[in-house]
């Protein structure tokens, strides 16, 4: 009997917490595919703690919803996230999308590239000698980026922009438009992408 109560207790324990996050998601108004998909990743608010995952709060909307499109589509490429996204409707996306546009983003620090640092000059001012663009003339002084056409970028973690920079270098991330960002990480070194990477997590 005392092992019959027992697994008794663990499911109706199983099941009270269950409901209760249910019930949590439900007063937070998270969308069934953000609870049952992207917060083991991307954390209920969408400021992953893990830093090889982009923060998603505060992402416009639009840029959400394209990259959703493009995982699915197959023109930008993941093995984590085509599985993810191979079930969700077109309704899911764009809730999921609408979610995490909502949410605030929790800003960072640099490590090393603060005021003066080879990461803000390359951010704010480019490289001209070697046809580099300055970062903020696409995504703002502060990282906010332009909703539909510019992803924000401020406070967005070292490690994750560091590996699409040099997913675009490489041509395996290929779903930025007119090739900008493959052409722009061509002409950085491994020591500049790492520096300006540092730069925008710290950048408000």
């Amino acid at each position: 009997m005392g092992h019959r109560n027992a697994f008794f207790v663990f499911i109706l324990s199983f099941l009270i917490s269950s409901f209760a996050t249910s019930a949590t998601n439900e007063q937070k108004n998270v969308p069934q595919a953000v609870a049952n998909i992207c917060i083991a990743c991307h954390a209920i608010d969408g400021n992953s703690l893990i830093t090889a995952n982009p923060k998603l709060a505060g992402q416009h909307y639009e840029y959400l919803y394209k990259q959703l499109v493009n995982f699915k589509s197959g023109e930008r490429t993941n093995a984590v996230m085509s599985g993810m996204v191979a079930t969700l409707s077109n309704t899911d996306m764009h809730n999921i999308a609408e979610y995490f546009s909502k949410q605030t983003l929790n800003l960072g620090q640099a490590k090393i590239n603060g005021v003066g640092s080879i990461g803000e000059k390359i951010y704010r001012a480019g490289i001209q000698a070697n046809g580099v663009p300055a970062c903020a003339a696409c995504h703002g002084a502060s990282g906010d980026g332009l909703p539909v056409k510019y992803p924000r970028l401020g406070g967005q973690h070292t490690e994750y922009i560091l590996n699409q920079l040099r997913q675009f270098r490489l041509g395996a991330r290929a779903n930025d438009e007119a090739k900008m960002m493959r052409t722009i990480a061509a002409k950085l070194t491994d020591q500049e992408m790492e520096a300006v990477a540092d730069y925008i997590q710290g950048l408000r």
